[in-house]
């Protein structure tokens, strides 16, 4: 059990920094759709620009640094429940492969829900009830980059659900093999 603590532990510990790490790729797509996305609304919202400031240098940076500030936070849920969940594991090395794993499936899917909230905002949504800056440019990609992000959360929880199937089947897949394996040896 010791092993598996420690794997637990190592788990959480990473989780933030895997969260991160998505929200900085993520950010960076999204900032190659809609610039206006970052350069109008979010670089402000995170405090990295003061109010009317704009500037021609380090918009990717910074839209990574807006990447990992809204999402590492999401890691530490998800590695929880995903590390408790791979408690179930056999043992430490199986239960970190499977919960990694888990984790990728989690950013897999959580990126696909968030392109679909990219189609979304670009075909339904027509920016009522969404907060706009003035002198938008290019108004549909920020409303459609909106989506996205929006979606993107909504698909870290339903990836979330997908990465807890998925331990559970490899669960049971592993259980019938050493099953089969211990009544092979007899």
């Amino acid at each position: 059990m010791t092993y598996k603590l420690l794997a637990l532990l190592l788990i959480i510990f990473l989780s933030p920094f895997i969260g991160g790490l998505y929200g900085v790729l993520h950010d960076q797509l999204t900032y190659t759709i809609s610039p206006e996305y970052y350069t109008r609304f979010k670089f402000y919202q995170f405090g990295l620009w003061e109010e009317g400031q704009v500037r021609a240098e380090g918009h990717r940076l910074n839209a990574a640094v807006v990447g990992f500030l809204a999402t590492w936070w999401m890691g530490i849920p998800i590695g929880i429940i995903i590390g408790a969940v791979g408690l179930l594991q056999k043992n430490a090395k199986r239960m970190l492969t499977v919960s990694f794993r888990a984790m990728g499936i989690v950013m897999v899917v959580a990126l696909l829900t968030g392109l679909l909230g990219l189609a979304v905002g670009y075909t339904f949504e027509n920016g009522e009830g969404w907060w706009l800056p003035e002198k938008l440019v290019y108004r549909k990609d920020f409303i459609a980059v909106g989506s996205m992000h929006n979606y993107s959360y909504l698909g870290g929880l339903v990836g979330l659900v997908a990465g807890i199937i998925y331990m559970g089947y490899r669960k049971r897949r592993y259980d019938k093999i050493d099953q089969q394996s211990d009544t092979s040896i007899l």
